[in-house]
């Protein structure tokens, strides 16, 4: 039995850990390849999600499954910015209030699939996963103990 939650945690925390990876290298390809510039809330999204490719990355080598605590609140810090600018782009009250936010405007959408999908959301996405997962390990850790 104890093996079965160790397996689950296990694949948890890689979910959580390829999230991350793809996500990262997502931004990468928008900034470096399609040269599209990050405005100052996409800075603060990277700043929060690059740490977990190496920090879950670690945590999946040390079997390290102490790391949801922190992953989560990181996480959702993470997805509460990338809330806000999905909602600075898609809430028309919300876009009226965000003239000052840097040299490229948090309101642009340089991609917009479907009609709904931008940049922000694909980071909300990634966010919720990291956070969804960690949740899980962090209870079936409480669980085992």
């Amino acid at each position: 039995m104890a093996d079965e939650k160790k397996d689950s945690r296990e694949t948890f925390l890689f979910t959580a850990w390829a999230a991350a990876i793809i996500a990262m290298f997502g931004s990468l390809y928008f900034s470096e390849i399609r040269q599209y510039e990050p405005c100052e809330l996409c800075w603060y999204q990277r700043i929060l999600m690059y740490p977990f490719t190496i920090i879950l990355g670690m945590a999946i080598v040390r079997k390290d499954y102490r790391i949801s605590l922190y992953s989560m609140v990181l996480a959702a810090i993470g997805a509460i910015i990338s809330l806000y600018h999905y909602s600075l782009q898609k809430v028309p009250f919300m876009a009226d209030n965000a003239d000052t936010c840097g040299r490229v405007p948090c309101t642009g959408q340089y991609i917009n699939w479907f009609g709904f999908i931008t940049i922000p959301l694909l980071a909300l996405t990634a966010f919720i996963i990291i956070f969804s997962m960690s949740l899980l390990i962090w209870k079936k850790t409480k669980e085992a103990a």
